[in-house]
């Protein structure tokens, strides 16, 4: 839990010095669950250009280290299995759906979205609305 509230703590650090081309990005910063960091950019107000979005890449790399974790795996997605956010590794996603740990029904997190409006609305959804849906193989008993 401290561990949380230190990062909070540099997500706001970082939001409130966050620049692009010298003008100050309007943005936030949020640790959602413990383990997602989700950096949201206003870019009506400044158009976010690479500088700045090498500035947040850098930040969260800072986090990786301190904290010891990595932030940056791309094959590791999450699911909420028994009410608990469970990672799985890509290539395990078949097994672990042939095995019923999920189904499609199982609540997915669609690290894909890229505007709040899809952060609100298509962020956790259910595995069979999914990209992923398309890549596995459900059989009947399991959903």
């Amino acid at each position: 839990m401290g561990e949380a509230l230190e990062i909070e703590d540099l997500l706001k650090d970082f939001i409130s010095k966050w620049t692009s081309h010298g003008a100050a990005v309007k943005g936030e910063a949020h640790l959602f669950f413990g383990q997602f960091i989700v950096l949201i950019a206003d870019e009506t107000a400044t158009t976010v250009g690479g500088c700045s979005t090498d500035t947040s890449v850098r930040m969260i790399k800072e986090i990786e280290q301190r904290f010891g974790v990595n932030m940056f795996d791309r094959t590791s997605l999450a699911f909420i299995v028994k009410d608990k956010i469970q990672l799985l590794p890509m290539q395990q996603v078949q097994y672990a759906a042939d095995n019923g740990f999920i189904n499609s029904d199982t609540l997915y997190f669609n690290n894909l979205v890229a505007t709040r409006a899809e952060l609100e609305s298509n962020w956790i959804i259910p595995l069979k609305e999914s990209w992923l849906a398309k890549r596995i193989s459900f059989s009947q008993a399991a959903d």
